[in-house]
């Protein structure tokens, strides 16, 4: 129970801003970690949703630009932008159209190129314009795809080859029990998808076939740029498919 306990403190410190008590970074307590990280998902799609319900009983609904700025900044408030910061990056070393050496040695530069701040800005837009049009009824199956990309993003972590040995999701990946890990996301994976087809069949649909697709995608990109993955691409997965969920979900709002 201890090294779970560990486990699970070391998930919330690393991928949320969530206070937690200290513990010490060891191979042994960093075993089940990533068995964690998709309840950070819970954590923030629950917030999403009470926000969004807040608005709508102070009469602050569906197209407010202040309840659709408050719903773009909640994520990453809670995330502490882990996953932002690893999009930013992949932009750009994807925009540099360099050798993948030298795309490597981008997603490791601290600085911030112009690609990366073009594409964020054109991120936190689409993104803002797609949660601006989302009704509150919407947001529950939205909430558990923050869950489900968290879960495929910890499925690539210990089942997707690296792109080096060496860097947080490597030692993730070293330190897990693999198989267990694996196993614990498929269920995840099982239990987010059949929720968000009980809720609604058609969003639910949606928005999963929006996760995994994006999911495939990133194994392509990863591979073939970066002959493999590492924690900004997979920090550049969780913002896609957040995004492209949201999108889905705003369209499906305004056809309906």
């Amino acid at each position: 129970m201890k090294i779970l306990w560990n486990s699970f403190k070391i998930a919330f410190s690393m991928y949320s801003k969530i206070p937690m008590p200290y513990s010490d970074w060891k191979k042994e307590n960093m075993r089940y970690a990533m068995g964690f990280f998709p309840l950070i998902g819970i954590v923030t799609g629950i917030g999403v949703y009470l926000l969004s319900f807040l608005f709508e009983r102070v009469s602050i609904a569906q197209g407010s630009l202040f309840r659709a700025a408050a719903l773009t900044v909640l994520p990453i408030l809670i995330t502490g932008g882990i996953h932002m910061d690893g999009f930013l990056d992949v932009s750009d070393a994807m925009s540099s159209y360099q050798e993948r050496e030298r795309r490597l040695e981008i997603l490791k530069d601290s600085h911030a190129g112009a690609f990366a701040i073009i594409c964020g800005l054109c991120y936190l837009i689409l993104y803002f314009g797609a949660v601006s049009v989302i009704t509150t009824e919407m947001f529950p199956v939205v909430g558990i795809g923050f869950v489900l990309v968290r879960a495929n993003s910890g499925l690539s972590i210990v089942t997707f080859k690296m792109a080096k040995n060496t860097g947080l999701a490597a030692s993730f990946s070293d330190a897990a029990q693999k198989r267990v890990i694996r196993i614990w996301m498929h269920v995840y994976q099982i239990i987010c998808v059949a929720f968000m087809l009980w809720y609604d069949w058609i969003p639910g649909i949606c928005c999963a076939g929006a996760a995994f697709l994006v999911f495939f995608y990133y194994r392509r990109l990863a591979y073939k740029n970066f002959g493999g993955i590492n924690g900004d691409l997979a920090g550049w997965y969780v913002q896609m498919s957040e995004l492209w969920m949201m999108l889905a979900a705003a369209i499906l709002t305004i056809v309906r």
